[in-house]
């Protein structure tokens, strides 16, 4: 399980640093695709597979299972790390995440979430009472 936050500089080729305690998760290979929300995420290839075989038996006729599926294959790039623990975002994620210097990477369960620092601190809760009510019929 992917938890915690963390904050890493993009560099101008588009690479950033995946948090340590992230890395032995993403060993077995990793993907990385845009995301709801305009963020980039990041699965290990296991999970990524399960989610592409739930997609693909979504019904062709169905217009937004039309969608969702050429969304999510269309910005779906395998990633590899290199020595120093980085990753290469493509460029197209890197626009659609709005992600230039800085990035703020979050576990989030079964992924790994990429967020520019604004965006992000947009979606943060701000009090206990905003959590609650996030809570609220969740059945949490």
């Amino acid at each position: 399980m992917f938890i915690g936050e963390y904050r890493h500089s993009v560099d101008a080729k588009g690479r950033v640093a995946i948090p340590a305690r992230f890395r032995l998760q993403l060993e077995e290979g990793a993907v990385v695709v845009r995301w709801v929300e305009k963020c980039a995420a990041i699965f290990p290839r296991s999970a990524f597979d399960a989610l592409a075989a739930k997609v693909t038996s979504l019904p062709l006729g169905n217009e937004n299972a039309r969608t969702v599926t050429r969304f999510l294959f269309s910005s779906a790039f395998d990633v590899e790390r290199d020595g120093q623990g980085r990753i290469v975002l493509p460029a197209a994620i890197r626009k659609w995440a709005d992600l230039e210097s800085e990035a703020v990477i979050v576990g989030v369960g079964d992924r790994v979430e990429i967020w520019a620092p604004e965006a992000w601190e947009a979606k943060s809760l701000d009090s206990a009472d905003a959590l609650a009510n996030a809570l609220n019929g969740l059945g949490l």
